[in-house]
């Protein structure tokens, strides 16, 4: 990607584990709400590893006066110090209540679930639609008389033709989604984008190789309703996108250190006429 890609985001990896695993239960967790903020929670994989009281992630860093408060980083470390402190004992036992830490994103559960087709009469309509705006704007270019300038009437319409068919575009990716207003990811292996707008879409050649050699095919795109779910306006430098698209290898070949960089293609809603 070129810098105008990769501004916001840079890099996304792919990691796979069969259900059989030394980190996670064979059988999945039970169906129950996640836990609320201050909740207790297990800073512990099943294969010894240990999670950051603050993030969650792997924590190699440990509490040099309890040996038992766990983290990612020293920053992580000074930030928890305020609550960890009223714990923090050779003797005693940590708590595993997390405090609500405001700077990190808030968490939720994700609901997978099937879309429903849209159905074929809302299609005609709006085809129809699409093909009502495309006459009135032909006909509006035509009962235009010649104006003089840099412009003329073949650069109008050109231009014309451009807008609407973005204004299509644009409509036909605010229909699918108000299907479900909320979604967050459409997951689609093989299958095509959902772009929000006709700039900016990737061509065949724009999606590199996997370094295995296969070539990468779409997997899943992140949507733009996810920026207001995690409240991004709060944070200190500005984060936005229209769709991200995630393009994986066709082979998911094997990972060797865990982890693969795949290819993420960040298509802005500025990039619309």
């Amino acid at each position: 990607m070129d810098s105008d890609h990769s501004e916001a985001v840079r890099q996304v990896f792919r990691n796979q584990l069969p259900r059989k695993n030394d980190f996670y239960s064979y059988k999945p967790p039970p169906e129950q709400p996640p836990p609320a903020a201050g909740a207790s929670v297990c800073l512990q994989l099943k294969s010894g590893t240990h999670l950051c009281r603050v993030c969650g992630c792997s924590a190699p860093k440990i509490c040099s006066r309890c040996h038992q408060a766990h983290y990612c980083s020293k920053e992580h470390q000074t930030l928890d110090w305020k609550w960890h402190r009223q714990t923090c004992s050779p003797a005693g036992d940590v708590s595993d209540v997390i405090p609500d830490h405001s700077f990190l994103f808030p968490e939720y559960e994700i609901v997978i679930e099937t879309e429903d087709e849209v159905p074929a009469e809302q299609e005609e309509e709006e085809e129809e639609e699409g093909e009502h705006v495309d006459s009135v704007g032909e006909a509006s270019l035509s009962s235009l008389p010649s104006i003089p300038g840099d412009a003329s009437e073949e650069d109008l319409e050109s231009m014309a033709k451009h807008e609407t068919r973005e204004d299509e575009i644009f409509q036909r990716f605010k229909a699918k989604i108000a299907l479900e207003p909320e979604q967050i990811l459409r997951y689609g292996r093989g299958a095509a984008p959902l772009w929000i707008s006709g700039e900016n879409v990737p061509r065949e050649e724009d999606v590199p190789n996997c370094p295995c050699g296969a070539k990468r095919i779409f997997e899943f795109q992140v949507m733009p309703q996810l920026l207001n779910l995690l409240k991004a306006d709060s944070l200190g430098r500005s984060v936005d996108w229209g769709v991200l698209g995630i393009f994986t290898c066709v082979d998911s070949c094997a990972l060797g250190a865990g982890y693969v960089e795949e290819f993420v293609w960040k298509q802005d809603v500025t990039d619309t006429a």
